[in-house]
Formats: structure tokens, C-alpha cells, sequence
């Protein structure tokens, strides 16, 4: 092997970062992460905040030893399992495409 023979040469990065294909899947992304974060920021607070100022309403007994407070709290379990369940969803649908599309234009390039 020679000295100069440096193999495949590396993607350019910057041409990708700003190719029509990253900038929408950035921008779907974000679409779904953010609203989706702010949404279960807000969720979460609420439920602190009911927890600290609240007493009654979340000291509800609802049956048994079970009250308002606790089945908040177990949703809050939900509400992440839902929250990632709708995320792999919209990745498989929005985001894997795109990025395999990407991915493809890369590889493919280097051949």
C-alpha cells in the first residue's frame, strides 16, 4: 500500500447538515420532541403541584386505600410508556426514512 492511497474519502459533513433531507429531518424531529416534551413537563408539574397544594383533592379515596394522588402518580408511569410508544411510532412512519434515505446518499457516495 502506498503512502498516498488514504482510502475512501470522508462525507462532507457541512454539505450534509444543510442538504433539504437533514433540515426536514431535523425539523421532524423536533416537531414531535418538543411539543411532546413541553406536554409532559407541564403534566408533570401539575401533578407536583397538586401533590404540594392539593391535599384534599389528591387525598380522594377513590376505593379501597387507592386516592387520586396514587393514581396520578402510576400514570405518570403511563403517560412515559405512551409518550415512548408515540415516539417509535413517528420515527418508524417519519424519521427512519429519511434518515436511511440520508444514510443511502452516504454510503452510496463512498462506493
Amino acid at each position: 500500500m502506498s503512502t498516498t492511497d488514504q482510502g475512501p474519502p470522508s462525507p462532507d459533513w457541512e454539505t450534509i447538515q444543510q442538504s433539504a433531507e437533514f433540515t426536514q429531518l431535523r425539523r421532524r424531529l423536533r416537531g414531535f420532541v418538543f411539543p411532546m416534551t413541553i406536554a409532559f413537563l407541564a403534566w408533570y408539574l401539575l401533578y407536583v403541584l397538586l401533590s404540594d397544594y392539593a391535599h384534599g383533592f389528591m387525598g380522594t379515596k377513590v376505593f379501597g386505600n387507592v386516592n387520586i394522588g396514587l393514581i396520578f402518580g402510576l400514570l405518570q408511569f403511563v403517560s412515559t410508556f405512551l409518550i415512548t410508544w408515540l415516539y417509535v411510532r413517528h420515527a418508524n412512519k417519519s424519521l427512519d426514512p429519511v434518515s436511511d434515505k440520508i444514510r443511502e446518499d452516504i454510503e452510496g457516495g463512498e462506493r
